[in-house]
């Protein structure tokens, strides 16, 4: 369809008439005279999209750009890609002998990007995360950084001999330390099929071979993940975050899980509310037992007199 957009200040009127405007062809870019017709010029620069597409779709997304570069690639996602359009650049469909020669080019291509053993080591523990991070649903930027975490230990040496799944888990654990994602050991375990004690050996490697110096973990920011499985209120949760800022305070919260120091503080505040869950349901929610709810409740009444 053809847009038009004219332009009728006094400074661009016509030479020829001089009483018309220019009208402007964004389809063809031809610009005329509304007038008389005359036409002023049959080209213009485009200013939008180009029509060719770099990204890994089918070639209908006009992005002036491809994908963005990503270190949880094992390319960082600077590889060229052959389409499989089977289309020339004019859009005709290719003959067959051509449609064969280009399918062998497109798997000699695919071939030559994993032709070094680091390379497959990559391929394999970036799909094993990128597999994780739809079942823990954590954000990209956790992504990265344990893309980057993996990156440094297969530098210094730290995969050889050990499991890429373990590896990459206690990555990915580390990372959540780092950016404060409440995320726990059980429950990368439960995601990656690694047994916690082989995560944990990993990511005690990892902390000493690195350098890494992890943050402690904030209970508060275990309280929406808590609460919002139990479905407990938005007082509920405000009330129980006064009650972990009141311990942090009175020193009584340190050296205790963060997990179970929530879940106890969202118990508390569940009976000064009056809500009606239990021990259990909150037990179960936070991923830790009843006794250590219990032991918390206790420590928060005395210190707090509650």
């Amino acid at each position: 369809m053809m847009e038009l957009t004219v332009n009728r200040s006094t400074k661009d009127r016509c030479p020829r008439c001089a009483q018309g405007g220019i009208l402007s062809d964004t389809t063809t870019g031809e610009n005329f005279c509304d007038k008389c017709g005359f036409v002023l010029s049959d080209k213009a620069a485009a200013s939008g999209p180009e029509w060719r597409s770099f990204s890994k779709d089918d070639g209908t997304d006009r992005a002036r750009a491809g994908t963005p570069t990503s270190l949880a690639m094992h390319d960082m996602g600077l590889a060229t890609v052959i389409g499989h359009t089977d289309k020339d650049a004019t859009g005709k469909p290719l003959s067959a002998s051509m449609r064969s020669t280009i399918e062998r080019l497109r798997t000699w291509d695919n071939r030559t990007q994993v032709h070094e053993p680091i390379d497959r080591n990559y391929r394999q523990a970036f799909s094993e995360l990128d597999r994780l991070k739809d079942k823990l649903a954590v954000g990209d930027a956790v992504i990265e950084k344990a893309a980057y975490i993996y990156r440094k230990a297969l530098e210094k040496g730290l995969v050889r001999g050990r499991s890429i799944s373990a590896l990459i888990a206690s990555a990915l654990y580390a990372a959540c330390r780092d950016t404060q994602t409440p995320r726990t050991l059980k429950d990368i375990g439960i995601a990656s099929n690694v047994k916690r004690k082989d995560i944990t050996r990993c990511y005690r490697l990892l902390l000493l071979e690195l350098g890494l110096k992890m943050p402690v973990v904030d209970p508060v920011n275990c309280i929406a993940r808590i609460a919002s499985k139990t479905g407990l209120s938005e007082k509920t949760k405000r009330d129980a975050t006064k009650i972990l800022k009141t311990a942090e305070e009175s020193k009584i919260s340190s050296g205790k899980d963060p997990m179970g120091l929530a879940a106890a503080a969202l118990y508390v505040a569940c009976v000064a509310n009056g809500e009606n869950k239990t021990q259990r349901d909150v037990a179960e929610a936070a991923g830790v037992t009843e006794v250590t709810i219990r032991n918390r409740y206790k420590g928060l009444k005395v210190s707090l007199d509650l």
